[in-house]
């Protein structure tokens, strides 16, 4: 029932008292109202919100210059070019040309006659030891001697008895082989002696030890007064020809494709930075490091006396595949805030500043500058950026 109704009810029943119905009457009147109010419908378009008032803001890169003309302007020029990867090593020796020092005999140390770092020649003393084993092949030496004389006198004796028929031709046989073998011995006993560096006429207790090959000492192992062992490793010394060394380098997994065995590489030092060193890759490692996903790549290098072994060293790869790259001059790269710019002229008197990805400067002409991205061929650019930028600045 709806309070109409209600009412209407209640006054035909008598049950409404007077001051009741004025006050009903007043109240149903405010329902009435505000039902009405509630009914009315809303204006959407009144309730949105104002419509922004948007400001254009002008382009920060685009600069106004009154005389465009004084900056000079020239065209970005493509270049063809062999692929190239740069990378970082280390100048380690040929282990190949590693050469150990091992002495024959076993001794004490008497004199050490060069040292660790020292270049020495083949052929040179590089240390005296006074061993036993020299006075055990003297020894062995006067016995074959004294053996051999003994066989030689026999056969002398057995061919004269022979001659007259008092001995058997076997007897003489076997006085000959009995010589034969202790010439023999004589000789391997001598050929000892000279072995260990000395004279069979002239004994000596002393045993020198040379150098196998020329080069630079990069280990020693030995100390005055110390006990050397007849081929024992490591030896006291060992010597590497450090006429050609490698370069290895660390090539990421998803480089490796770009590095083939017998690519040229071109090596820079920073002790050297002016000049280039030509090298080959030799080897490329089959295994990668599992903690950087590197390989090594090895490098030969031709060393005309400058590389020094452990040397930090920047290898430029040349490869097989040709790319194509935008070239402007040095001049017109701009570094700010450690980034690449480049100014390139635009209509009504303006400039814009563009941002780039350089590369390197070419090694033929180092007054031009690879760019590798945010500019093409035949874009035209500001010939001295830095000019310009000081003007834009003022």
């Amino acid at each position: 029932m709806t309070c109409p109704d209600a009412l209407t009810f209640l006054n035909r029943k008598g049950l409404m008292k007077p001051h009741l119905k004025v006050y009903v009457s007043a109240v149903g009147l405010l329902g009435l109202l505000s039902l009405s109010a509630c009914t009315k419908s809303v204006n959407a378009a009144e309730e949105a919100p104002p419509t922004p008032n948007v400001v254009t803001v002008s382009d920060p890169a685009l600069f106004t210059v009154d005389h465009p003309d004084q900056f000079p302007v020239t065209e970005a020029v493509a270049r063809t070019g062999s692929s190239e990867l740069i990378v970082t090593g280390s100048v380690l020796p040929d282990v190949a040309r590693n050469v150990p020092v091992i002495p024959l005999v076993s001794g004490r140390v008497m004199a050490i006659h060069a040292r660790l770092g020292d270049t020495v020649k083949k052929g040179q003393i590089l240390l005296t030891l006074r061993s036993d084993d020299v006075s055990g092949a003297f020894s062995d030496y006067r016995k074959a001697v004294a053996d051999e004389t003994l066989a030689r006198t026999q056969l002398e004796r057995s061919n004269e008895l022979y001659e007259h028929g008092a001995i058997a031709l076997n007897d003489l046989q076997v006085a000959q082989d009995a010589e034969e073998k202790a010439k023999v011995d004589l000789e391997t006993t001598a050929e000892h002696l000279r072995l260990l560096g000395n004279d069979p006429d002239k004994p000596a207790h002393f045993v020198e030890v040379f150098a196998p090959i020329s080069g630079v000492i990069t280990d020693q192992q030995v100390t005055n007064s110390a006990t050397v062992q007849a081929f024992n490793t490591p030896g006291p010394f060992t010597i590497s020809d450090l006429s050609s060394v490698w370069v290895v380098c660390d090539v990421y997994e998803n480089d490796l494709g770009s590095v083939h065995i017998g690519d040229s590489a071109e090596i820079m030092l920073n002790a050297f930075p002016d000049r280039v060193f030509k090298g080959m890759v030799s080897n490329i490692g089959a295994i990668l490091d599992p903690s950087i996903r590197t390989a090594k790549v090895r490098i030969e290098v031709q060393n005309p006396g400058l590389l020094r072994l452990g040397m930090f060293a920047k290898a430029t790869f040349r490869g097989q595949k040709k790319e194509t790259h935008t070239v402007v001059p040095a001049s017109a790269v701009l570094r700010m805030h450690d980034r690449d710019f480049v100014f390139v002229p635009t209509p009504e008197k303006k400039f814009r500043r563009v941002e780039i990805v350089s590369g390197d400067l070419l090694p033929e002409d180092t007054n031009l500058q690879e760019v590798r991205s945010g500019l093409i061929p035949g874009q035209r650019v500001v010939t001295n950026a830095l000019v310009l930028d000081h003007v834009l600045a003022q």
